[in-house]
C-alpha cells in the first residue's frame, strides 16, 4: 500500500522537448534579445529605441493576429495589406467627408466585415484554395484602390484631422504609444476568443481535422467565414492605425509585403502551416522577433534590399522546423 501512494505522489519528470516546442517563439525572442543586447547594446536597449520596435510592429502585429486565425482553420490571406489600403482608403474618404472619428471607425469595420466574410465564403462554399482566392482578391483590391484614387493616395483633411492623426500618434502616460496598448488590448481579446467561446475552439477543429469536426455536427462553412471575417475586421483597426499615425493611405504603397511579415511572424510563433494548432502569445512573440531581425540589421547597416531576403528564410526554416515537429508527433 505504501509504495502504491508513494509511485502517486512520485512527481513526473518535466518534459523539457515538450516545453521548448510548444515555447519555439519566446525562446527564440530571448535569444536574439539578448544576442542584439550584446553586439548593439547601447543603441539597442535604449527606451527609445525598443519602444520605437514596439511601435513600428504593432500595424504588423494587429493584421497578424487575423492571419493566425485563417491559418489555424487550414487557410490563408495573400490580401491582407490590399485590404489594409482600400479599407483605409474608404475609411478616410468617410472622414474627410464628414468629420467623424466614430462614423470613419464604423465604416471601416463594416468594409473588413464585408471583405473577410466574402473571402470566407468564396473559400467555404466553392472549396477554393484559400491561396487562389486571396491571390485573386490581392489583386482586385490593389486595382480597385489604385483606379479609384488614380495610383495615388487620401490625406487626412477637415477641422478634426488633427483629432484623427492624435489617435495612433498619443503616447499614454506620455510614454507608450497608443497603437502598442491598442495592439496589446486586441491580442488579450483574440486570445480570449480563441480559448473561451465555442466559435474559437472550432476554428481550431476545423483545422486540425475537418471532415471529423463536420460528422460532429459543427458547421464548417460557417467557421471559416467567421476566421476570415475576424481577420477582416483587424484588418480594418490597423488599417485605421496606419491612416491616424501618418495621417495618409496610398493605394499603391500601404500594407506592401504586410501578408509576408504577417504569415512570418504566424509561422515563427509556433502556428502550424497545416492548421489545427497555433496560440496568440506566440505570434505575438514572433512578430517581436521579426522587429528585433529588422532593427538588428538597420543597426547593423544591412543592406534594406536584404531585408526581404531574410524574412523568406526565416519562413522557410521555421515550415521545415514545424514539419520536423509534426514528423516526430505523428510518430
Amino acid at each position: 500500500m505504501s509504495n502504491k501512494m508513494e509511485a502517486v505522489k512520485a512527481p513526473s519528470k518535466f518534459d523539457w522537448k515538450k516545453f521548448i516546442s510548444n515555447n519555439t517563439a519566446i525562446i527564440a525572442f530571448i535569444v536574439l534579445f539578448i544576442l542584439a543586447a550584446i553586439f548593439r547594446g547601447q543603441t539597442f536597449l535604449k527606451p527609445s529605441n525598443l519602444i520605437g520596435v514596439l511601435r513600428n510592429n504593432s500595424i504588423i502585429g494587429i493584421v497578424s493576429l487575423g492571419m493566425t486565425l485563417v491559418i489555424i482553420v487550414g487557410g490563408i490571406d495573400l490580401s491582407v495589406g490590399s485590404q489594409l489600403a482600400i479599407t483605409g482608403l474608404i475609411a478616410l474618404t468617410v472622414f474627410n467627408a464628414t468629420q467623424s472619428i466614430l462614423l470613419t471607425i464604423l465604416t471601416a469595420v463594416i468594409v473588413g466585415v464585408i471583405l473577410g466574410s466574402c473571402t470566407g465564403f468564396l473559400v467555404a462554399r466553392f472549396n477554393i484554395p484559400a491561396f487562389i482566392v486571396t491571390l485573386g482578391t490581392m489583386t482586385i483590391y490593389r486595382s480597385v484602390a489604385q483606379q479609384l484614387f488614380k495610383g495615388a493616395g487620401l490625406v487626412a483633411a477637415g477641422d478634426r484631422a488633427k483629432a484623427f492623426t492624435n489617435i495612433a500618434n498619443y503616447n499614454l502616460f506620455g510614454v507608450i504609444p497608443l497603437p502598442i496598448i491598442i495592439w496589446l488590448i486586441l491580442s488579450v481579446a483574440v486570445s480570449l476568443f480563441t480559448s473561451h467561446t465555442s466559435a474559437g475552439r472550432h476554428i481550431y477543429a476545423v483545422g486540425s481535422n475537418e471532415k471529423a469536426t463536420k460528422l460532429s455536427g459543427i458547421n464548417i462553412r460557417t467557421v471559416k467565414i467567421i476566421a476570415f471575417m475576424v481577420s477582416g475586421i483587424l484588418v480594418a483597426l490597423a488599417s485605421l492605425v496606419e491612416a491616424s499615425r501618418l495621417g495618409s493611405i496610398n493605394s499603391a504603397n500601404s500594407g506592401s509585403s504586410y501578408e509576408m511579415d504577417a504569415i512570418a511572424a504566424v509561422v515563427i510563433g509556433g502556428t502550424s502551416m497545416s492548421g489545427g494548432r497555433g496560440r496568440i502569445v506566440g505570434t505575438v512573440f514572433g512578430t517581436l522577433t521579426i522587429g528585433i531581425i529588422n532593427n538588428m540589421m538597420t543597426l547593423m547597416g544591412v543592406p534594406p534590399f536584404l531585408v526581404g531576403a531574410v524574412k523568406g528564410l526565416i519562413i522557410i526554416v521555421s515550415v521545415l522546423l514545424q514539419k520536423r515537429l509534426d514528423t516526430k508527433e505523428a510518430a
